[in-house]
């Protein structure tokens, strides 16, 4: 007997759990070490009492050992023991009955199973969990896990409103079910499997109610600690505002596109018609100086020659504003345009002018580029008779640069004249823009004007670096179309 008592002993006492025996009233009757520490009282305080006094829970306890006389034994039963010092451990209880030599009932054994580590791993998980969740709905916008398969495996609010399905009726269908275009939706997740992610993905969501909303997806896989490729995690950006409002820009882009077509050819129109009135105007005004000059007083010989004077002013205006209005209305398909060839026909243009002011004129290699022939040729030619015309007192000496880019060819026509003043930089390329008088150097102003449209036609821009006396550099680009 004394043997038995031993053995049985060691047996208790070789389990790392906590194991006690628990008669028919609920009293503690045996209790194994592991015990003592996780109660933090001895094996001799413990004998005797009441099992249920040593958990949060006494009821839950006293439940738990009644169900096990009852039915002969629980599983997994959850308390948490209240330790002498305060601290309180998870458990769950295994239990069963055991009897004496008659098979009758005397008591039950009762194992506990420390769970205090894997509730602080699901306490983390379910912390993650939330997190998760709080992060995923924090989004305005509808976001969505995608499986490889491509069953929806979760969604937040934004896409239970978008699709008009709530969050259990999505989860486990096909994330293609919500699209005008499944096959494109099938190809969008795919290469999110295939490339790791996907930007701005256009796609249309379906509402259950038939409303359309556009949007752009932009998705990305995510792993497991093993690098392992989960699931997609798509966001899509309601873009319906952005699409009417191309629409709308749209419209008052062709709008104005009319509008300006319509002006430029009521410009070039008006100005044609007004033509012959003049010239006939002009031509009797020169009849009348030339036939009554002298004959009449000085005052009528003065009048007359402001008239000629001005109706020559207004000629040179309209043929001006024919010349301007033709960058559009008379512009021709862009074809390779040699440049060397347009810059010698600009010199022969200018052989007069460029021998009266004995300039020189160099320039770099030019290139072959993508141009509207008649209008390169007019640019080169505006620039070089301003270098001409706004001189200094020294020799006139004109440099024209280019310099291939990436995107584009960057030309320079750099003089030694007079300069601008920096804070004209922009005013002198507004129509009509003068910033000398008519008595010191000739013309309307309308020279850079027509530079301008033109540079901005072949898809370029035109600007000007200067200094008072230290002469001008005027930069445009244009398009490398071939690129």
């Amino acid at each position: 007997m004394k043997k038995s008592n031993v053995y049985n002993r060691s047996l208790i006492e070789a389990s790392l759990d906590p194991l006690v025996t628990i008669g028919r009233e609920g009293k503690i009757t045996d209790v194994n070490n592991a015990t003592e520490k996780v109660t933090g009282y001895l094996r001799q305080d413990l004998i005797g009492t009441d099992f249920s006094d040593y958990f949060t829970e006494p009821e839950k306890a006293k439940k738990g050992y009644l169900q096990v006389f009852r039915d002969g034994f629980v599983r997994d039963y959850p308390l948490e023991v209240h330790n002498k010092d305060g601290n309180i451990i998870p458990v769950l209880y295994n239990a069963s009955v055991y009897r004496d030599e008659s098979g009758d009932v005397i008591g039950v054994f009762a194992a506990a199973r420390d769970i205090s580590k894997l509730k602080k791993v699901q306490d983390e998980l379910r912390f993650a969990s939330l997190y998760n969740r709080s992060l995923i709905e924090a989004s305005l916008d509808p976001l969505v896990t995608i499986g490889a398969e491509g069953n929806i495996t979760d969604v937040n609010r934004a896409t239970e409103k978008v699709t008009g399905y709530s969050r259990h009726e999505l989860i486990g269908t096909d994330f293609l079910d919500y699209f005008t275009e499944p096959k494109k939706a099938r190809e969008g997740y795919q290469k999110v499997f295939k490339e790791g992610s996907v930007r701005d993905y256009a796609l249309e969501i379906k509402h259950k109610n038939g409303h359309i909303t556009p949007v752009l997806y932009n998705a990305s896989v995510y792993r497991d600690d093993s690098n392992n490729v989960i699931d997609v995690f798509a966001s899509a950006r309601d873009i319906t505002e952005l699409k009417e409002a191309e629409k709308i820009l749209k419209l008052k882009l062709d709008e104005l596109t009319r509008s300006n077509a319509e002006l430029e050819q009521f410009a070039y129109v008006s100005s044609h018609d007004l033509q012959e009135p003049l010239r006939m105007i002009a031509s009797y005004l020169q009849l009348l100086e030339r036939k009554y000059k002298g004959n009449l007083d000085s005052k009528a010989d003065k009048y007359i020659r402001f008239s000629v004077d001005g109706a020559t002013c207004m000629q040179k205006l309209i043929d001006d504003l024919l010349e301007f209005s033709r960058v559009t209305t008379h512009a021709q398909e862009f074809k390779p345009t040699d440049l060397e060839s347009i810059f010698t026909q600009v010199q022969s243009n200018l052989e007069v002018s460029i021998k009266e002011n004995n300039a020189l004129i160099s320039h770099d290699p030019l290139p072959t580029i993508m141009a509207d022939k008649t209008q390169i040729t007019q640019v080169f030619q505006n620039l070089i008779s301003n270098a001409l015309k706004f001189r200094s007192e020294s020799q006139p000496d004109i440099k024209i640069s280019v310099e291939k880019r990436k995107n584009d060819w960057l030309f320079g026509v750099k003089d030694n004249g007079i300069g601008i003043d920096p804070k004209h930089s922009d005013r002198i390329f507004d129509v009509f823009k003068r910033l000398h008088k008519k008595k010191d150097y000739p013309g309307i102003g309308i020279g850079l004007s027509i530079c301008k449209k033109i540079i901005e036609r072949h898809g370029g821009q035109i600007w000007v670096e200067s200094e008072p006396g230290k002469g001008s550099i005027f930069y445009f680009t244009v398009n490398n179309w071939d690129d």
